[in-house]
């Protein structure tokens, strides 16, 4: 017999409080009518401090809860009216309805709040978050997945209405469904080409009768877009075809091209893999180049339809002009240039940033293909004062490794939001560079990681920075110096 689920209650008037650090906003409710006292802590996506509602719990643990927003009885003060028709439903930029200064307010107090909680280390006084000069339209990478099962809302469907549009989609996987789609008519996170490109494509599609995928059955022509708009103007579509269709998948590239002449890369992947990923596909130019490229400071850098590449390309700019400054290269050095290590160097672009400024720079990374990319890069700008190698960071950073190459000055770490694995943390406490500039896009790995290294180094400065707005992540910068 099955087992029948509790129903949780619906609490009323309740006022919320603050934002948590996974981006919903959260309260502190008693559940317990003999004990007012006692309360838990409940998370409530799309909520704003100051809200009074009432909140419908969803799930019940022993230390916290999880509900949603059932009615708004008032609502806070910095409300505003959120930008995009997908809001609340789509995945992505849970906070469009936080003002951007209330964005930054929160997410330079999830910086200090992981720091100072977790890492209990000796803190100077945290600068300033550096917002993002663009809040809109600063994506330089979209991807969107093709869908013959559109999602449909549960006001769509409890309300009775016979569906007459079409039950394919061409937008964004919807969180913990991962067969339903929401299709997306405009996203307010790329240039507006990028909307045009894609209802163009959908619009196509449909005209045409192409079969959209069926993520269950793995099945269907048309599986996954991405589009790449960089910051010099150069314009890559890359279409992933679920099967080999010459004449629907050449009539489609073409119009495409016919109707947008700026695009100057257009690439297609054939997958019949059971995953999207495209990493170990073969990438096919049907137009253009293979490549488009970024700028900075008169550095060119290739992105190729696998390449990785910072997501907001003016605020990495930013990004890296703080990690140079706090390296102390901000300036054109006349003593002897120190000697970088670029830990987690991806596709080289903070090494190859930073080269000119530095004697050598030592890049490693996990992955081959980005190595090959830092090498190319470097190769494209004429530095040859770069070395790159891949493997995994705990097996090549070795105390032969560092030997053979010498103890570096500066080391740069950038490691994914896992953090830092305890033999690399091992590893460079034994190589002992005078200065470590420790980027994270998870402040709270990053604490964990400051706690290990604090044996050996100090924490001199630390620098948050927003690099994708209306979102919950952060960026965080620290500065460490040999005690």
């Amino acid at each position: 017999m099955a087992r029948k689920r509790k129903v949780l209650p619906l609490i009323e008037n309740v006022v919320i409080t603050g934002v948590a650090a996974e981006g919903k906003a959260l309260a502190r409710v008693s559940l317990n009518p003999d004990a007012p006292e006692d309360k838990i802590v409940v998370f409530i996506p799309f909520g704003a401090p100051g809200d009074v509602a009432d909140i419908k719990l969803d799930k019940r643990r022993h230390s916290y809860a999880e509900g949603h927003i059932e009615r708004l009885i008032s609502p806070a003060e910095c409300r505003v009216d959120p930008a995009c028709s997908h809001f609340g439903v789509c995945g992505g930029c849970k906070w469009q309805h936080l003002p951007y200064n209330v964005q930054l307010e929160w997410k330079q107090r999830q910086v200090e709040d992981a720091l100072t909680r977790i890492a209990k280390v000796e803190l100077p006084a945290i600068n300033p978050i550096i917002g993002s000069e663009n809040i809109w339209a600063y994506r330089n990478k979209m991807e969107y997945t093709f869908s013959n099962k559109k999602w449909r809302t549960r006001e769509e469907l409890d309300s009775g209405i016979e569906f007459t549009d079409s039950p394919d989609a061409l937008g964004f996987h919807i969180p913990g469904a991962f067969d339903k789609v929401l299709h997306i008519n405009n996203c307010h996170l790329q240039h507006d080409l990028g909307n045009r490109i894609r209802n163009f494509i959908y619009d196509y599609a449909e005209a045409k009768g192409l079969d959209f995928y069926d993520l269950r059955a793995n099945t269907g022509l048309l599986r996954t877009l991405m589009l790449r708009i960089a910051s010099t103007g150069q314009v890559m579509v890359c279409i992933t075809f679920g099967r080999a269709d010459k004449d629907a998948s050449e009539a489609l590239m073409n119009a495409i091209l016919e109707a947008f002449p700026e695009i100057t890369s257009l690439v297609c992947v054939i997958n019949t893999k059971l995953n999207d990923s495209i990493g170990d596909q073969k990438v096919i130019v049907y137009k253009g180049s293979d490549y488009i490229e970024e700028e900075m400071e008169g550095l060119k850098f290739r992105v190729n339809a696998k390449s990785f590449y910072q997501t907001n390309s003016h605020q990495a700019y930013v990004l890296y002009t703080e990690v140079r400054r706090m390296a102390g290269l901000d300036k054109e050095i006349d003593a002897e240039k120190p000697l970088i290590y670029d830990l987690y160097t991806g596709t080289g672009t903070i090494a190859n940033f930073v080269a000119r400024r530095a004697g050598k720079v030592v890049g490693i990374e996990y992955v081959e293909e980005a190595i090959a990319d830092a090498r190319l890069n470097a190769e494209v700008n004429g530095l040859d004062n770069t070395f790159f190698t891949a493997g995994d960071m705990k097996d090549v950073l070795t105390e032969d490794f560092i030997a053979l190459h010498g103890t570096p000055s500066v080391m740069i770490i950038d490691p994914p939001r896992a953090g830092m694995h305890a033999d690399v943390v091992e590893v460079i406490m034994k190589a002992r560079p005078a200065t470590i500039i420790y980027v994270s896009c998870n402040p709270a790995t990053q604490a964990r990681d400051l706690a290990l290294l604090d044996a050996a180094y100090k924490v001199m400065e630390v620098q948050p920075v927003d690099m994708f707005p209306h979102t919950h992540h952060v960026e965080n910068i620290v500065k460490l110096e040999v005690r």
